[in-house]
């Protein structure tokens, strides 16, 4: 016995093995890497980047100013916090004011703190990407690899690095990158998004330091895919402080959320065959033509604009739908477009979003199977630059670009001069404490001499015009 106990204790390392192990000595050993109970990096700054909300869609232009940011671990109960604040460097909807974030995991519990100190449980699928998150660091990553149940495969090696893909217990993979010496790059996984389907996360580690016998990262860079999301630096670290990362008792008490509330579709009149399609934070609108209808925006989900769609099939059963016309790029008013062209609906937009459209919709979305990865479609695109014009015998309804507009490069505007009414979002949303692209949106109707009456916003609630002039001269 103790000679195969010798014989086992001596025998060799796989290269999936091996991989982790380098990584263990590289960080400060096995033995201190493991004793670890607590992580703290203090001081953080850096700046943010603005995936999906640019001005055009290739845009990486717009940033936030990182300050005051903190993460702490407790590496015992899978738990951390990252506090933050952040201040926008460019037009921002809400202000230009500094915002507090407060984000938190708990196991598989994941909260937010609001400014006012109130913290709220969030949905159980964004939970699961935090706590994925949770693992990109090089010490919650190698300790979850030398845990027992955790399995390593796809081990590849090159002159330049290491992979070695690691699944845990509970079936959560990360891939974790290594120089030749052993020492944690990078860390990535898979994630379903919304808009993007399926995406790679990464998150890039360097300037290491040595902290209480192990060497931790004080440079971190994130990405989606190829699209750098963050660049941060921390200016202290420390390794077992006492930290106390339990979960406030308002979300530790909470019920459990599966997702995002049912979407809620609130018809409303706008005028004979024009409808706002209301009832939460974003809107949708629909115009009938003499042959067909015409929906405006496919926001928030895919549920939302499913349900839209069903919406429709009530109002005008008789009639087709066959376009949509998407505002502009940004991914909280275009994340239903995908089911839309599962709907066979042409998407109609500003020619400065064509690719992006025609990549969306073409994106691999296997990890979270959408309506048009179930029911594939040749997706049409078609655009417009200045002015589109559609129209017939029942209506005439005018695309118009918004030139100049801070808050989008791409932006459309919908006119329908019979009934005197302009549909717009972002770029005035009535009863919203700031509107910094409103004298934008004025100028624009102004230059091209519309007459309206009515302001439809798809955030907010219908206005007279008078309120948008209002916005100009503190009336």
């Amino acid at each position: 016995m103790l000679i195969v106990a010798g014989t086992l204790g001596c025998a060799e390392a796989t290269p999936e093995q091996q991989v982790i192990n380098d990584a263990a000595a590289a960080l400060g050993g096995r033995d201190r890497l493991l004793a670890a109970r607590t992580l703290s990096a203090e001081d953080g700054s850096g700046r943010q980047f603005n995936l999906g909300q640019d001005m055009r869609p290739d845009a990486r232009g717009q940033t936030f100013t990182v300050s005051a940011m903190s993460r702490r671990v407790d590496l015992v109960n899978a738990r951390a916090r990252t506090e933050l604040t952040r201040t926008p460097n460019f037009a921002f909807f809400q202000g230009p004011q500094p915002q507090k974030q407060v984000q938190g995991i708990d196991g598989s519990l994941g909260y937010n703190v609001a400014g006012d100190g109130t913290a709220s449980r969030i949905a159980d699928p964004a939970a699961r990407d935090r706590r994925a998150d949770y693992f990109h660091h090089p010490v919650t990553a190698v300790r979850a690899a030398l845990a027992e149940g955790s399995r390593l495969s796809n081990v590849e090696r090159s002159d330049s690095e290491r992979r070695v893909d690691v699944t845990l217990a509970d079936g959560l993979v990360f891939t974790l990158v290594t120089d030749p010496a052993g020492l944690p790059v990078r860390i990535e996984s898979a994630s379903a998004h919304p808009n993007l389907g399926d995406v790679r996360l990464s998150t890039l580690f360097a300037d290491y330091q040595e902290v209480s016998g192990l060497k931790l990262p004080a440079s971190i860079t994130t990405k989606v895919d190829d699209f750098v999301t963050a660049e941060l630096r921390y200016g202290r670290q420390s390794v077992d402080e006492a930290l106390e990362l339990a979960a406030p008792p308002a979300a530790a008490s909470a019920a459990a959320i599966s997702g995002p509330p049912a979407p809620n579709v609130v018809v409303q009149d706008i005028a004979p065959g024009v409808w706002l399609l209301a009832g939460q934070s974003h809107h949708s609108a629909l115009i009938e033509l003499s042959d067909q209808l015409l929906l405006v925006e496919a926001p928030q989900s895919e549920a939302r604009t499913l349900a839209v769609l069903a919406k429709v099939r009530e109002l005008r059963p008789d009639k087709p739908l066959r376009k949509i016309v998407t505002t502009h790029h940004h991914f909280d008013h275009t994340a239903g477009i995908r089911a839309a062209a599962a709907g066979g609906l042409t998407i109609v937009t500003h020619s400065g979003n064509r690719a992006f459209f025609e990549a969306m919709t073409s994106r691999r979305h296997s990890i979270v199977a959408d309506t048009l990865a179930k029911n594939p479609k040749t997706v049409t695109v078609e655009t417009v630059d200045d002015e589109l014009a559609i129209k017939d015998a029942l209506r005439t309804v005018m695309l118009y670009h918004i030139a100049g507009n801070p808050h989008s490069d791409t932006m459309l505007m919908v006119y329908l001069p019979k009934e005197r009414v302009i549909m717009e979002v972002d770029a005035y949303s009535p009863g919203s404490a700031a509107n910094p692209y409103a004298a934008n949106l004025l100028e624009n109707i102004t230059k091209r001499k519309l007459a309206v009456d009515r302001i439809v916003p798809l955030h907010g609630t219908v206005a007279p015009f008078a309120d948008l002039a209002k916005t100009q001269t503190g009336g």
